[in-house]
């Protein structure tokens, strides 16, 4: 099949569904409510066949001469003493040195160096309704333009348009798993360097990443459980800033220093912790890829690679079948996949971010003797699916 394709979301999905769509005789269109790509942000993995999907694009090389290198992880006590300290495979699974760790918009940039010649982006744009006509989707932009197009793809992410406009509000496919974060920078006072430090209490921890040589900003973090999601602070950032200050108000450690500076953090980003669950990730000429179709929350640390090899297999099955046969390929080829990386959060969030005392004294016990963590079992589901090899380019 071949034809014309509106993507909505120009964050890590969307470029590599349009690289590989260009590269099997797509005309492509990439929509982006943002003025640009974003940058910076905090670190993520490219873990298993995400690698390969990279390699296959041509930029395995240029990822990892931006690859982080995390050397190490301390976990401190409620007191800010050291717990335990761990190479980062003992927790993400990577024991063989293949995967690449990488600030998100270092990837985004890649992403979209790589395909911006080739397709038009459409930046401060974004979908304001659908018709899906049955020969082809007529879609009517933010901005006012319409235009039509044989497919749609939803790449916009947890709290995706697209998926709202096909399948109606999020809520029914929104699955909270009981806490909420905020992210920011902050300057890197404390000297470390390409290492991070994780302190919790019950309900609440902090985090602090640096992937510099010690100065700098590092990446701060601060989790809260919660047992509603907090709706009334999305579209608020002041109220955000005040639910988190008062979630922590108390707590030691760096905490205060944290809640101080988040306070002022031009580039805060808060939502919940939670999951998509669709019964199916498409509907018509219309498709979701990425946190659009399965979040998987950052608790479970697949979702970036997850957008990544989505993005291979939706491509991979629309360059020999029709839509709707691609679109069933490529779910039957994923969900299971998906799923059991869905799991990953929900099994172990608890070594990140342990809500109950009995969590944590279960988590210090398993830090304490090592083989209680969950890397190598992490390890084995990043394995579980394999790429189909490339098809021929148009």
């Amino acid at each position: 099949m071949s034809g014309s394709v509106l993507i909505s979301g120009a964050s890590i999905a969307g470029p590599a569904l349009a690289y590989w769509l260009n590269r099997y005789g797509f005309a492509v269109t990439v929509v982006e409510k943002a003025p640009a790509v974003r940058g910076g942000g905090y670190p993520i993995d490219m873990r298993g066949p995400a690698v390969e999907v990279l390699r296959r694009m041509g930029l395995e090389e240029k990822a990892r001469a931006r690859h982080v290198a995390t050397r190490r992880i301390s976990f401190l006590d409620v007191d800010g003493s050291l717990l335990k300290g761990l190479e980062p495979a003992a927790v993400t699974g990577d024991l063989t040195g293949h995967d690449i760790e990488l600030a998100r918009g270092d990837l985004t940039s890649l992403l979209y160096d790589a395909v911006r010649d080739d397709v038009e982006f459409r930046f401060s744009e974004s979908i304001a309704d659908l018709d899906d006509r049955g020969a082809a989707v007529d879609v009517r932009f933010a901005s006012g333009r319409r235009q039509t197009f044989d497919l749609v793809i939803g790449a916009d992410g947890l709290h995706s348009k697209t998926r709202s406009l096909i399948f109606g509000p999020e809520e029914q496919f929104h699955r909270y798993l009981g806490c909420c974060f905020a992210g920011f920078t902050m300057p890197n006072d404390l000297g470390l360097s390409h290492e991070g430090v994780v302190w919790a209490v019950p309900g609440h921890s902090a985090a602090l990443y640096a992937t510099g040589d010690g100065d700098g900003d590092m990446h701060a973090f601060l989790q809260f459980s919660r047992e509603d999601p907090p709706f009334h602070a999305f579209a608020d950032p002041r109220a955000q800033r005040d639910l988190v200050a008062s979630c922590f108000e108390g707590d030691g450690w760096l905490v205060p220093r944290m809640v101080e500076a988040m306070r002022s953090a031009d580039d805060l980003f808060f939502d919940v912790v939670s999951q998509i669950r669709l019964p199916v990730w498409s509907k018509g000429r219309v498709a979701l890829a990425g946190d659009a179709a399965h979040a998987t929350s950052f608790l479970s640390g697949q979702g970036s690679s997850l957008a990544m090899v989505g993005a291979y297999l939706l491509a991979y099955e629309l360059a020999a079948a029709p839509h709707d046969e691609a679109f069933a390929a490529y779910e039957a080829r994923s969900r299971e996949f998906v799923e059991r990386n869905q799991a990953l959060a929900t099994d172990g969030a608890s070594v990140m971010a342990p809500r109950t005392q009995a969590e944590l004294e279960a988590r210090n016990a398993a830090l304490r003797s090592v083989d209680g963590l969950e890397g190598q079992a992490r390890g084995e589901v990043y394995t579980l699916l394999t790429l189909p090899p490339e098809r021929a380019a148009v």
